[in-house]
Formats: C-alpha cells, sequence, structure tokens
C-alpha cells in the first residue's frame, strides 16, 4: 500500500463523550481507523463504523489495566504494519465535592491526589511510552489534552486536576525533545470553556469574560487535535495550542 493511500490510525482515550466524542467523528470522516479506550464498554448507539471492534475497555487508573490495554493496542495494529500515527491523551477526571464544589488543596485526600495524577498525568506517559515502536514505524504525532486549569486557578476544576494538566503540558516539553529524534511529534491542546454535558453550574458567567463572547464547541477542539495530528503541523512540536476564545488575554 502506497503512503497517499495507507490507512491511518489514531488511539484515543476518553471518546464516549465531548470532545473525544467529536474526535472520533473527525478522524473517522476523515477515513481514519480510530481505536478507542475507555473505562465503559462500547455503547450500542455509537455511530461510526467498526466501533465495537476497535474500543479497547481499560481503567487508567491501574497500571496492570493500562499495560495490557498496551498489549492489545500493540496486537491490533499489526493489521496496519505495526504501524501508530497518533496517539490523544483526552481522558481525565476532575472530582468534585457534593453539589460539584470545588476540591482545593488543602482539602482533598492524598488519595484523591495520586488517582487523578495516575489518570491524567501517568498514563499518558505510559500509554506513549508502550506505543513508541509503533509511533516510530509512522513518525506518528502525539496530542496531549491539557486544560486553561493549568495556568491559573479556576472557579471550578479541583486543586489536583489543575496541576495534574500544568504538569502534563511540561511533560508535553520534555516528550518533544525525546520522541523528537525518532520523528515523533509531541504538542498539546489546551482547551477553555467548551459546550459539552458536563460543564459545571456557573460556567455561562464565565462567558462574560471571553472576549469571543460564547463557548468553544467540541468539534472545534476536534480540529485542532487533526490539525496536529497530520501534515499541515509537520514542523510542529513541543507546542500547546490554547483553545479557548482569548478568555487569557
Amino acid at each position: 500500500m502506497s503512503e497517499q493511500t495507507e490507512r491511518r490510525t489514531l488511539v484515543l482515550t476518553g471518546a464516549s463523550r465531548g470532545i473525544g466524542h467529536a474526535t472520533v467523528k473527525r478522524f473517522s470522516s476523515a477515513g481514519w481507523r480510530v481505536i478507542t479506550c475507555s473505562r465503559q464498554p462500547f455503547p450500542e448507539d455509537c455511530p461510526w463504523l467498526h466501533g465495537e471492534e476497535d474500543h479497547i475497555q481499560v481503567d487508567l487508573a491501574e497500571e496492570e489495566s493500562i499495560e495490557k490495554a498496551i498489549g492489545e493496542i500493540r496486537e491490533r495494529l499489526k493489521a496496519d504494519g505495526g504501524k501508530l500515527h497518533a496517539l490523544v491523551n483526552n481522558a481525565a477526571i476532575s472530582p468534585k465535592l457534593p453539589g460539584g464544589a470545588r476540591m482545593n488543596s488543602i482539602d482533598t485526600s492524598i488519595a484523591d491526589w495520586k488517582t487523578v495524577f495516575q489518570v491524567n498525568f501517568f498514563a499518558p506517559i505510559m500509554l506513549a511510552r508502550g506505543l513508541i515502536e509503533e509511533l516510530k514505524a509512522a513518525k506518528g504525532a502525539v496530542v496531549n489534552v491539557t486544560s486553561i486549569a493549568g495556568q491559573r486557578v479556576h472557579p471550578f476544576a479541583g486543586s489536583a486536576y489543575a496541576t495534574s494538566k500544568a504538569a502534563l503540558a511540561a511533560l508535553t516539553r520534555e516528550m518533544a525533545h525525546d520522541f523528537g529524534p525518532y520523528g515523533i511529534r509531541v504538542n498539546a491542546i489546551s482547551p477553555g470553556e467548551i459546550e459539552t454535558s458536563i460543564l459545571s453550574p456557573g460556567t455561562e458567567k464565565l462567558v462574560e469574560q471571553i472576549p469571543l463572547r460564547r463557548l468553544g464547541q467540541p468539534e472545534e477542539v476536534a480540529k485542532a487535535i487533526y490539525f496536529l495530528c497530520t501534515d499541515t503541523s509537520s514542523y510542529v512540536t513541543g507546542a500547546e495550542l490554547h483553545i479557548n476564545g482569548g478568555q487569557h488575554v
């Protein structure tokens, strides 16, 4: 199969809703094979072709589950010549207090800190390292999904979530340095207030602080992810792209 007609493959975590769901649709519409990774089994009502056979159930909070998933992904990639063209680390958790209140740095339990960092920070580097040979073979791209909360204190996002995303942004730079010699580009996108089903109460008030005066759409974030995974961004690595409507200007 020629390079022009080679089927490209994406591995995506956190595909079941919001940004992840929009990302699956964006890449699928461009002819990519999408291997989705989620804690939940594949839902019967999902719209994309071959979704069920390209879904892997994995608990990113458990190292053993991640290692098992890496082995399964590598096995499935053999059908595509052992190549992985893109890895998007989108899955994340942001625990809240009862009523959706923010978990601050004083009251958050150490157990919660550890779980948040395992899912939001350690899982992305475990997956990238575990799939490095397949990424090398395709000269692929990694995109880490960080957050506007990683740059300054956020009214809703908790301390563990925010610091895990700040750490992921720093990790992106380190990975770009270390993976670059193998032809693998590593970038991050940092979404702001995106209109999804899990918005915190009060988010609509933040719109007044956003120059574009609206929430972002999941599809707008998915387009940026696609850009960073394709040849259009072939000389972009180590960058963090802010998708927030100008919220921090």
